[in-house]
């Protein structure tokens, strides 16, 4: 029982305390919170507060509005989206075809995944995949992107691919 209560008072001794630090700094002024921000046609405003005598005073630096034609280019028809989706979908012969090529495209990405959460949890593995990354850009960015006739390779390449998607080769 002796050595018991030795045994514990020596572990009370060893815990040392660590002093509370503050973590509140004069130097620093005291900055308020921003506004609330609202997407709507409301306009923009930009405060700056500056010291000026005993108070704070607020000045506008920039104040924009959005306009009417900036918002019609910007902005989406979803009726019109919808409608061009249905006529697409419409005018497919094999839909089913479609839905299993989608179906297999979200199993591919789950099955990625899972791959690469596999790796992630081996020590070192995630290290060696980031270099052979890294090599492969290099790679990339020497073969294709530094001469000016590697990137007309590439173009035309990329130029091949859409066509072979779209089916019009």
């Amino acid at each position: 029982m002796a050595m018991t209560v030795a045994a514990s008072s020596s572990v009370a001794v060893m815990i040392t305390r660590v002093p509370a630090v503050s973590a509140r700094c004069s130097a620093v002024p005291y900055l308020p919170p921003l506004p609330p921000r609202s997407f709507g046609r409301s306009s923009l405003t930009v405060p700056l507060k500056l010291v000026a005598g005993n108070g704070l005073q607020k000045v506008e630096l920039m104040k924009t509005r959005a306009s009417s034609s900036e918002e019609t280019s910007t902005s989406i028809d979803t009726n019109e989206l919808i409608t061009d989706l249905k006529e697409k979908w419409d005018g497919l012969e094999n839909k089913s075809t479609v839905l299993i090529y989608g179906g297999g495209a979200i199993v591919a990405v789950w099955l990625s995944s899972i791959v690469v959460g596999a790796i992630n949890s081996v020590p070192l593995l995630p290290k060696v995949m980031e270099l052979v990354g890294l090599g492969y850009t290099g790679w990339f960015v020497y073969r294709y992107l530094l001469f000016k006739s590697s990137r007309k390779e590439l173009a035309e390449d990329i130029d091949s691919l859409k066509k072979k998607i779209a089916g019009t080769e």
